[in-house]
């Protein structure tokens, strides 16, 4: 439909008798860490439309229509209304995760040429409180709106040109209707969040999604996970990464309850709220899994309620996949597969069809794939294979720019061609199996993936070049454990001319140099000291060999 426009923000809020959902209807649940005997807490559709169009009638006190304005807190009620805000405003959210140091917030605010954050004061886990906003103030960053973790008011003194929570909705108390509130209308594609994602070079990729994407997220929830007005849907993640957009979209566009837990997903209390609040849909990445069965912290609980699982973000274990099944009497896990860049996955399980942990059983829909040989040709569509995946390139909801890179050279250049299209590349290696069944084996770029978090090795090698006087140079690569599961960082290093360390010591500065320049949810699994780096003729590291070599000494390890 030529000129068209429309506001997904609003189209979340409308009621709508297809999806039985009137403004009575109960549209998010949550419930804080430390309540685990309270009553779980819930939120109308008509209260939820209240408290967004408050927000986005302070927004336009502040800022101004297409302003990018962050968010870098964790994925609680008040985020979720501040995101739909931004949107319903015709401004542009700015994903940043609650885990990044000031540095990676720093790089974010600047590509987006954000004017605004919104951020909490603290981050609190286990009845501990970890600053947030220092960080935020570390970063050198714009006019921030801080949200209290706890209370109504914040706890420290803000900087002269910041605003509290509670003073930034005072600014439309004096309105008649601060509730009403006309959204920006504007056409299908332009953009209403900027998300990042790490690609080989040392600079996130900013990627815009336009109002098409969320409508792919829910579609696919509809479609392959079977999200449908009366269930109840979460999954553990943050509005700074790709899952939390498609959480928010697959719940309000689908009819489906949106479930928050405002704490660390990693303890019982956790797993007391899934079943409190009869979560049907439960999403998790393999990590999570494994540590909820190696500590035993969910046993006794009921989680009957569950229809089915979803896992992404790592490759999973099929034992882990097994125990996580049988808390829910052996319901499907739908495996998910894709990308920021594409608004959702492009592998995906489905319930037409049976199932296998850790496989996927076909493309997600309007979605066609191949796997390349290494010479770039096809292999044939019923032939069990391994290779590197091309998209074909007409994908519903996927990007079609990036901000700060070449979007066709990027996703295209030295794609070959298939049938009349140019593939899209996207990076993975996929095995098919025999009965068509799929596998996910790791990047087939230097991209590793570290706890659901995509990032590169050279981001992780600048940060540990500068880690230690004796250090000449590290090449950073992920290994698969023998058994399966997510994919551990291993450092390999050269040591300067006559200069002595050792790997435990070396592991140790490594930790805490990215805990501090980079991510604290990486984890350094390895060390290796090596007396050079293999290298092609025009110099060009070769991680892969290095990442070859670690794979096989752990493999003969675990026989030993």
């Amino acid at each position: 439909m030529p000129d068209a426009v429309l506001n997904i923000a609003e189209c979340c809020l409308l009621p709508s008798d297809h999806l039985k959902k009137q403004d009575d209807t109960v549209v998010v649940v949550w419930r804080d860490e430390g309540f685990d005997d309270s009553r779980v807490n819930s939120l109308t559709l008509k209260e939820l439309r209240d408290q967004v169009m408050m927000v986005a009638n302070a927004l336009d006190v502040t800022f101004s229509t297409g302003d990018a304005i962050a968010i870098d807190m964790p994925m609680t009620v008040t985020a979720v209304i501040i995101y739909l805000a931004i949107v319903l405003a015709g401004c542009v959210v700015v994903s940043i995760a609650d885990s990044f140091a000031a540095k990676e917030i720093a790089t974010r605010l600047r590509v987006s040429k954000a004017k605004g954050i919104f951020t909490q004061d603290f981050i609190v886990r286990g009845g501990k409180k970890f600053p947030l906003y220092s960080r935020v103030v570390d970063a050198n960053s714009c006019k921030a709106i801080v949200v209290p973790s706890v209370g109504k008011d914040v706890e420290i003194q803000l900087r002269e040109y910041d605003l509290s929570w509670k003073d930034f909705l005072s600014r439309v108390s004096h309105l008649p209707r601060p509730n009403d509130y006309y959204p920006v209308y504007q056409p299908i594609d332009s953009v209403t969040n900027i998300l990042f994602s790490s690609g080989t070079t040392g600079e996130p990729k900013a990627i815009p999604w336009t109002q098409l994407a969320p409508i792919r997220c829910a579609a696919d929830s509809w479609g392959l996970c079977n999200c449908e007005a009366g269930d109840i849907f979460c999954w553990p993640t943050n509005l700074g990464w790709v899952m939390g957009p498609i959480l928010l979209y697959s719940c309000f566009l689908s009819g489906t309850t949106l479930a928050l837990y405002h704490g660390s997903p990693l303890d019982r209390g956790f797993g007391k709220f899934i079943q409190d609040a009869r979560v049907t849909h439960l999403g998790t990445v393999p990590s999570l899994v494994k540590t909820w069965k190696n500590t035993c912290c969910m046993d006794g609980l009921d989680w009957t309620s569950i229809k089915s699982f979803a896992s992404t973000g790592e490759v999973s274990n099929v034992d882990d996949d097994l125990w996580l099944s049988s808390r829910s009497y052996y319901k499907p896990i739908i495996e998910c597969c894709g990308g920021t860049e594409l608004g959702s996955s492009y592998i995906q399980g489905s319930f037409l069809q049976p199932q296998a942990f850790g496989a996927f059983s076909t493309a997600s829909m309007t979605t066609g794939l191949v796997i390349l040989d290494e010479n770039g040709n096809a292999y044939p569509n019923d032939q069990p294979c391994i290779g590197e995946v091309g998209l074909i390139p007409i994908y519903l909801g996927a990007t079609d720019r990036l901000l700060n890179a070449d979007h066709e050279e990027v996703y295209f250049k030295g794609m070959p061609m298939y049938q009349g299209m140019h593939l899209r590349r996207h990076g993975d290696i996929v095995r098919r199996m025999v009965g068509g069944y799929f596998v996910v084996q790791g990047r087939a770029d230097d991209t590793m993936n570290l706890g659901g978090i995509k990032t590169s090795s050279v981001e992780i090698e600048r940060v540990c070049d500068r880690a230690d006087e004796n250090v000449l140079e590290t090449a950073a690569v992920s290994v698969t454990p023998v058994n399966g599961g997510p994919e551990q960082l291993a450092i390999f290093v050269v040591l300067k001319k006559e200069s002595k360390s050792e790997p435990i010591k070396l592991k140790m500065k490594f930790s805490r140099a990215i805990h501090s320049n980079l991510n604290p949810l990486f984890k350094v699994s390895y060390v290796k000291i090596v007396p050079e780096f293999p290298r092609t003729a025009s110099n060009k590291l070769l991680r892969r060999v290095l990442r070859d070599k670690l794979q096989q000494e752990l493999a003969v390890r675990s026989r030993l």
